[in-house]
């Protein structure tokens, strides 16, 4: 187990410091700031030395280099604010998925769990929750019922693909089989 962040000093990273667990720097800052892997070492230091499965990702809002996609295909997820393949790709994250979806006059938006590919927000969808749309919601109070959806639907697919419950069918779309 491994924390990657592009930001070395954030709450996440200074959480799994202070639980002895190991935090990665990808990538190094642009502007010099403070060093980080390139994507080899990336993945050399999760798949090889740290023994990582899986790579679950949450906030991060950069490309995932392909050597990571390539490394870990099926086994990375990553969860979005909104309806894929409505309302994603770049540029579509936090509060301006919500103020699209209103402004789109949708009346269903939700979170959604998929597996990561080399594009933004194109990978297989594993699991999706619907939350009504108001017509009068603002993206602060539509985020809200979404982030709610988002806490109760990540687990459920994390544990889905740590437990081996996710097969695929022949056309690439995942399938999650429940524990009996």
């Amino acid at each position: 187990m491994a924390v990657v962040s592009d930001v070395p000093s954030c709450g996440g990273v200074a959480y799994a410091a202070q639980h002895g667990i190991p935090t990665l720097t990808y990538p190094a800052s642009k502007k010099g700031l403070f060093p980080g892997l390139t994507p080899q070492e990336l993945v050399q230091q999760l798949k090889h030395e740290l023994g990582a499965d899986y790579v679950l990702l949450a906030g991060y809002l950069k490309l995932i280099p392909v050597e990571l996609v390539s490394a870990y295909k099926r086994a990375m997820l990553n969860i979005h604010p909104g309806l894929l393949p409505s309302f994603g790709g770049k540029g579509l994250y936090g509060e301006r998925v919500h103020a699209a979806v209103i402004k789109s006059g949708a009346r269903f938006s939700g979170p959604t769990v998929h597996f990561v590919d080399e594009e933004y927000d194109t990978g297989p969808i594993l699991a999706q929750r619907c939350v009504s749309v108001s017509p009068t919601d603002s993206p602060k109070q539509l985020a809200a019922r979404v982030l709610e959806q988002e806490h109760q639907v990540y687990p459920y697919a994390v544990s889905a693909l740590a437990d081996g419950r996710i097969t695929w069918r022949e056309d690439g779309i995942p399938i999650i089989w429940e524990a009996s």
